[in-house]
């Protein structure tokens, strides 16, 4: 019997997006948490005694800012050579020959495979053939795959590769293959890298997406780690996710409808909160807010929204280790716009021109050269919006929305409603 750990996507030193703009934000915790969770890795292969290591890529973030990442790699591979445990990796479109121009010796443990041609390196003492090939360069858009050895009848054979295999949702299609290319090579196990969510794509043989080890941003939300693989007589007994993180990025959802007050807003978004703190226990929680329903509170919490987050983001410190990324205001007006001001005034007209403005995507995209300049005009409601001053079309519609929905609150407060 023998046991690895597959793990990928580690980005060490990559910076945590969306918290560290923030005066009270865990900076320390931010900046070391791909780091530590590296280090719980390796903690868990001494401890459990794993036989070996696969990294499938993207292990740096692109060139290292000092030497220090390369010195704490390397530090860590030192543990893990004292603990007999070897160590195979492929470079991925991160981590690339051409990415990452400085480098450092490695412990005769680490085995980097070669990004010139695949490689194949035997372990003779538990029968098991790893096969694989790094990235020379970030875009790789030929099939990798297809260049491997077949496998070797005498081996329990590992294919280990960084890819996005036909496609993946936010992921450059690099190295692409299909599960055929794979099958066809005959390996008991492919240990992929470059998807950031776990997902085990096949199991006959089994070709495996451990995810990254550590959420970076609140688009990397849920459970992190490696996957566990035991092989007994040369088959495939259990593969285990293994949670290894150290910061927990979650999207907690607050319905405000039926809240009249501050103070029931307050106890619906606490106890939201609180749910989602019982589901990682014990974890730091990097946490998005999102409120939604149909609130009495609509017009005040758009009209206030700075405020309103600053008070949610008091909330969050006053229940621990929860930081709050970011609120977005989704909620809807109880009553429409009519029963708020009437229907034939003034006010009533126009909220209803402002309701009615629509802008395709041509005519907001036209905007763009402007918003640099419009940015510093602007209250400070809607420079709140999440990043949608980046002149990014897909937040142009965004933009459109929450510029409704503060006029609209704003010119129901000026008309003497709350």
């Amino acid at each position: 019997m023998f046991r690895f750990l597959h793990t990928a996507d580690i980005h060490l030193d990559s910076p945590l997006k969306g918290l560290e703009v923030h005066d009270d934000a865990p900076v320390d915790e931010i900046r070391g948490a791909t780091r530590r969770a590296f280090e719980n890795l390796v903690e868990m292969a001494i401890e459990e005694k794993i036989d070996f290591i696969l990294i499938a890529g993207d292990l740096y973030d692109g060139d290292w800012k000092d030497y220090n990442t390369g010195l704490f790699f390397v530090r860590q591979m030192g543990r893990l050579h004292k603990a007999g445990i070897k160590v195979f990796i492929v470079s991925g479109n991160h981590d690339a020959a051409s990415q990452t121009t400085k480098t450092m010796p490695l412990p005769d443990n680490v085995t980097l495979f070669s990004p010139r041609k695949p490689q194949s390196v035997k372990l003779d003492d538990i029968g098991v053939m790893i096969h694989g090939r790094s990235y020379s360069s970030r875009a790789v858009t030929e099939n990798l795959a297809s260049s491997y050895r077949q496998h070797d009848s005498n081996f329990f054979n590992i294919g280990l590769l960084h890819t996005s295999l036909t496609g993946r949702e936010g992921h450059e299609d690099y190295a692409p293959c299909t599960i055929d290319d794979l099958k066809s090579k005959g390996y008991d196990y492919w240990a992929l890298g470059h998807v950031h969510q776990r997902e085990v794509v096949a199991e006959d043989p089994w070709v495996l997406f451990p995810g990254n080890l550590q959420g970076r941003h609140i688009k990397e939300t849920g459970a992190k780690g490696a996957t566990l693989v035991t092989v007994e007589d040369g088959r495939i007994t259990e593969v285990e996710a293994r949670e290894l993180d150290v910061l927990r990025w979650t999207v907690c959802l607050a319905e405000l409808s039926e809240c009249e007050t501050k103070e029931a807003i307050y106890e619906r978004v606490r106890t939201a909160m609180e749910k989602e703190i019982a589901i990682v226990d014990g974890q730091t929680l990097a946490l998005r807010l999102q409120l939604a329903g149909s609130c009495p509170l609509h017009a005040e919490l758009h009209a206030r929204s700075v405020q309103w987050t600053e008070e949610f983001r008091g909330i969050a410190a006053g229940l621990g280790d929860v930081w709050l990324e970011k609120v977005k205001f989704r909620t809807n007006r109880k009553t429409s716009l009519a029963q708020i001001v009437g229907e034939d005034t003034a006010l009533s007209g126009l909220l209803q021109a402002v309701e009615s403005l629509e802008f395709d995507g041509d005519a907001l995209t036209t905007w763009v050269p402007d918003l640099a300049n419009l940015k510093t005009k602007l209250p400070a409601e809607l420079l709140d919006v999440d990043s949608l001053l980046a002149v990014q079309p897909e937040h142009l519609s965004e933009l459109r929305d929450a510029v409704k929905e503060l006029l609209i609150a704003k010119l129901i407060q000026h008309g003497g409603e709350a």
